[in-house]
């Protein structure tokens, strides 16, 4: 039977049984996320992977996309991190992420312009998590990858998008496909966050969750 669309509150339940009480660390389930996001780029558009760009914000969706761009790496494709926000706010998993991609000396920039080589944008910005309006750099890098002509797959959520009310946060991700984890999110089926989601692809085989009765 067909899953009904959660909220972000409901995701963080889930997220925190599964971490804390079953005991799956985080980056085990960061790596999963990433897993079904590179599976969905090789897969749907292997045509458009001379260069992808990751945009990547200082969170755990940020870390997300760092895990995707060393797993889209490996695999041989030409990646581009496009750090946008501030490095000293990382989350500990985001930091482990970037560790592990300087590693691997996967190129990471700053300059905005980088995403004019784009074939292939991927947005992980914000996650579930947002709940006010997007500003400064933020504002200007999504309005930048919405200017792009190319493919974006949006990680989790478009960011800019709330992930309970599908409203727009001032500005959002326009995406062409949004691979969401474990549940469909009930901004991605309402609102604006319907049309910006593009495609929504369900990664459910994300390890054991709790649902509740």
């Amino acid at each position: 039977m067909e899953q009904a669309a959660i909220t972000a509150e409901q995701m963080r339940h889930y997220d925190s049984f599964t971490i804390n009480t079953i005991g799956i660390p985080s980056l085990v389930l960061m790596e999963r996320a990433a897993l079904a996001v590179r599976d969905e780029i090789l897969n749907a558009y292997p045509l458009n992977l001379n260069h992808v760009v990751v945009v990547a914000g200082s969170g755990n969706n940020g870390g997300d996309g760092l895990d995707v761009a060393r797993l889209l790496h490996i695999a041989g494709v030409k990646v581009t991190i496009l750090n946008v926000g501030n490095p000293d706010h990382a989350s500990e998993e985001h930091r482990v992420q970037d560790r592990i991609c300087q590693y691997y000396q996967i190129p990471q920039t700053s300059d905005l312009t980088i995403l004019k080589q784009a074939t292939l944008i991927v947005d992980a910005l914000f996650g579930i998590g947002i709940d006010r309006a997007v500003k400064g750099n933020y504002a200007t890098a999504i309005d930048a990858i919405n200017a792009s002509d190319v493919v974006v797959v949006a990680v989790d959520m478009p960011s800019g998008i709330n992930t309970d009310t599908g409203e727009v946060m001032e500005t959002a991700v326009k995406a062409d496909v949004t691979v969401t984890f474990a549940f469909n999110k009930v901004g991605l089926t309402k609102g604006a966050g319907k049309e910006y989601a593009g495609r929504v692809a369900i990664a459910d085989d994300m390890g054991t969750y709790a649902v509740d009765d």
